[in-house]
């Protein structure tokens, strides 16, 4: 044992990979403990080592919220606005606080390091976690990652830049290799990792699934250079979970594996230590790290955290509306918003949307709210003089929706809920649970999923409907569902591929019809055969018990949406995706709204009613009608104050403060870089560094809206641009111009800085970007505002090295990419040419 495991201050030299009182410990353990401590204790946490003073590490899936050990809606979690949302606000204030409301979650669940944030490009609209990413540009990105990754670690917990890298699409993420140059992967992909590890420090870096150029990430020299090398990363590089394959990995820069306890190192690297194949020093470094890491979050007896915890609780869910309002784009506005509700009696909010909003996109990054406020809600709540009515309109649901916790009960315990028991081969009960919620996922815990043969779902249903519904359950393998005591049907649902986001997070749903009466109580029980799973997802389960949607009358709802809107002063249509659209695990196919959705805002647009269109969607959709409406709001995911935030942009009470950070299309066929589905295992990267508006810039094509782009409820003039300084290898210029908010109420704009090229040898973006900021005003305020450039923004990658082609580049500046009324000239100069 150590001397001294007592805490006292630590100093910076000691939180460092060279630290002596680091090396100490190191040097006290065996290879067979050196080894243990570099595979996870389970899926959640690492191994503790009580003679070093070492206690277990907790990690948890981020990014948008912190779900903690369990998956259980017994633990609530702050559900934050998505990704795209948060990016959406071009503001790294907002993404710093976002960090540090997640480090409060996190430590207010135990959990030293969050799994996040997502930072992989949105460099094709149909990746399926577009909504889990921040932007389709590397500087947005980079600039915004970084202040999350601060606000996250100055609380004391460890951040997780993620998935390192070009694992920007879900088809075969598990075998597919990337295929792309090394200059898109310096100026594009790596870019957007860059800021985070050098500028922001980050303590981890999740290594990916995929391969590039043929090797697979957790075994790539990427991992040592530019990472480590270059970098100077001094955190430790963590597993997306089974990422890792081989012992061949742990010769390499890959640090951690998870989750455990089982995995490829173990005895199998002590032997290749031992036999040589393995340098020690490789296995002491990655150790080095990890106390290093344990050091930082506190886990390590003798060692003063870094980062420090707010005396005063931050308000998450106040936070949380905030930044839905500051995420919220105003795509198209006619001048019905912001709407008076002095001048509304009655209005009409439709759309399945409306009531089941999508606060979050599916799969991992998945949290369970307290509460959600839908976008009804929202409204009632902020109208309480207006007769607010609602529609549903179109069907959007996909598979099960689970029972409503106020209409079943648990009948163990006669409360709301519903008992889970888990049985053996003989139906004697190894482990009973009351839940919650009709919508479980194990993933870790307690409960005995690998061993007990059947689980059993228990309930008594209250329906608030007469007539026949589609009762059933999610979940691959075989299960039986009893009403009343009748058996009602057996059937199995039969695993989409073997992705952990496709099969188990998402998965197929079987059902049977059963006539129900409004308020009489039903006895419900499913029967699900856990022998009767795939092998490979014997450590997790899933299942939901609950409503298949009743798609038998599309022209009825599309009638009574007519009917509501009608009779209203305005119509509010909101229009999304669902669970089968947007999430882990699988690509899109399409952009186009599911169901008849486009059909329902054409019906509400013929009655002549003001129509309002807010997009309740992750990532691109496609709106034929969008010139049509009165006004087009994006929403995102807005997590669990969704309602409240839109209320507030929709009557003005808040700036719509958010600009697009990703292009959205007119047509599919418009979109100039699509594919994300391996061909002969390849995804190949052809466009190069033309991904996002450069490729829309390139092809000549107009989008519907561009990059950068969105709306507000007052009006700016920019001027008096000087351009200071000029580029070089070691400096960047700074742009100066003022700002003034000619309306007539306080806003929110966002400046964004471009650079492009007329006569070059090098193949550029028409233009790129290299700077924003955004700046906040009074009406009739005039604000004066310094941007400052980045060194390498006018540098290239070639031949192994940044390149810097001299002559004159032109500054553009304004509030998009298709938006730029301020030019400069600008010269870059080198003292020698490479």
């Amino acid at each position: 044992m150590p001397e001294d495991l007592s805490p006292r201050p630590t100093t910076p030299d000691e939180l460092s990979l060279t630290s002596t009182r680091l090396t100490e410990l190191l040097g006290q353990l065996t290879l067979e403990e050196k080894v243990h401590l570099l595979t996870g204790c389970d899926f959640w946490t690492t191994w503790p080592m009580e003679k070093i003073g070492l206690r277990r590490l907790l990690v948890s899936d981020g990014p948008s919220g912190v779900r903690g050990e369990v998956w259980d809606e017994r633990s609530p979690s702050l559900n934050l606005p998505s990704a795209s949302a948060l990016s959406s606000s071009w503001d790294t204030t907002i993404a710093r606080r976002y960090g540090n409301i997640s480090a409060q979650e996190a430590r207010r669940k135990g959990v030293d390091v969050i799994l996040g944030p997502t930072i992989n490009l949105h460099r094709s609209p149909l990746g399926g976690r577009h909504f889990e990413a921040f932007s389709e540009d590397p500087v947005l990105t980079a600039d915004l990652a970084a202040a999350y990754v601060e606000g996250v670690q100055e609380k004391g917990v460890g951040a997780t830049p993620k998935h390192y890298i070009a694992n920007d699409y879900e088809t075969d993420r598990f075998t597919a290799s990337t295929a792309v140059s090394e200059r898109a992967l310096r100026e594009l992909y790596l870019l957007a990792f860059e800021k985070p590890v050098v500028d922001a420090g980050a303590w981890l870096v999740m290594s990916s699934y995929n391969a590039v150029n043929g090797v697979t990430l957790t075994e790539h020299e990427l991992l040592r250079t530019p990472l480590k090398d270059e970098w100077g990363f001094d955190g430790v590089v963590i597993s997306d979970w089974t990422g890792v394959r081989s012992v061949e990995s742990a010769a390499a820069a890959q640090d951690l594996v998870m989750p455990g306890p089982d995995g490829p190192w173990g005895h199998a690297l002590v032997e290749a230590v031992r036999d040589g194949s393995v340098a020690e020093s490789a296995v002491d470094e990655k150790v080095l790290r990890m106390l290093l890491l344990a050091a930082r979050v506190g886990a390590l007896k003798g060692f003063e955290p870094a980062g420090h915890a707010d005396a005063e609780p931050m308000d998450g869910i106040a936070f949380a509306r905030e930044a839905a309002t500051e995420g919220t784009v105003l795509l198209a506005n006619g001048g019905i918003l912001p709407l008076d509700p002095a001048a509304l009696t009655r209005v009409a909010v439709i759309g399945h949307n409306a009531r089941q909003a999508r606060t979050q996109g599916g799969g991992s990054a998945t949290v369970l709210p307290e509460a959600v406020v839908t976008p009804l809600e929202g409204l009632r709540s902020a109208l309480p003089g207006v007769d607010v009515t609602y529609a549903l309109g179109a069907v959007v649901q996909q598979g099960i929706a689970e029972l409503q916790l106020a209409q079943v009960m648990n009948p163990a315990t006669a409360q709301n809920g519903m008992l889970v028991r888990f049985l053996d081969a003989a139906g004697e009960e190894l482990f009973r649970e009351d839940r919650l919620a009709t919508s479980l996922v194990y993933f870790g815990g307690d409960a005995p999923i690998a061993s007990a043969s059947t689980v059993e779902l228990s309930l008594t249903w209250t329906p608030d409907v007469t007539g026949e519904v589609l009762l059933g359950f999610s979940a691959v393998g075989n299960g039986r569902i009893v009403v009343d005591g009748a058996l009602v049907l057996e059937d199995s649902a039969a695993a989409v591929g073997m992705d952990l986001g496709a099969s188990f997070l998402s998965p197929p749903s079987v059902s049977a019809p059963i006539s129900v009466t409004d308020g009489q109580p039903v006895d419900v029980r499913v029967e699900f055969d856990l022998d009767s799973r795939d092998s490979a997802l014997a450590g997790v389960f899933s299942i939901t018990l609950g409503l298949e949607p009743d798609t038998s009358s599309p022209d009825a709802l599309l009638s009574e949406a007519v009917a509501a809107a009608s009779a209203a002063d305005v119509a509010v249509v909101v229009v999304g995706t669902n669970s089968q659209v947007e999430s882990e695990g699988f690509d899109r196919t399409d952009l186009s709204l599911p169901g008849l959705q486009d059909e329902l805002v054409r019906a509400v647009i013929a009655t002549g009613t003001p129509t309002v269109v807010v997009v309740n969607s992750g990532s691109p959709v496609l709106m034929p009608w969008r010139e049509d409406v009165a006004a087009v709001v994006l929403a995102y995911f807005g997590g669990q104050e969704m309602g409240n935030a839109l209320a507030d942009v929709l009557l003005g009470l808040a700036e719509p403060g958010g600009r697009l950070p990703t292009t959205w299309p007119k047509t599919l066929a418009d979109v100039p870089v699509l594919n994300v589905t391996p061909v002969d295992g390849v995804v190949a990267y052809d466009e190069g560094v033309h991904i996002g508006y450069r490729a829309w810039l390139k092809a000549g094509t107009e989008p519907a809206y561009p990059f950068g782009h969105g709306l507000g409820y007052t009006t700016w003039e920019l001027a008096d641009l000087l351009v200071e300084g000029g580029l070089t290898p070691e400096s960047g210029p700074t742009a100066h111009l003022s700002v003034t908010n000619t309306g007539a109420r306080a806003g929110k704009q966002v400046v964004q800085v471009y650079l492009s090229r007329s006569e070059t040898a090098v193949d550029r973006p028409v233009r790129w970007l290299v700077a924003h900021t955004t700046v906040r005003a009074a009406a009739g305020e005039t604000v004066s505002v310094s941007v400052p450039v980045q060194a390498r923004a006018g540098a290239h990658w070639q031949d192994g090295a940044w390149r810097y082609e001299p002559g004159m580049f032109r500054v553009e500046v304004g509030t998009s990419v298709a938006d730029l009324p301020l030019h400069a000239d600008v010269a870059l100069t080198l003292d020698h040419v490479v």
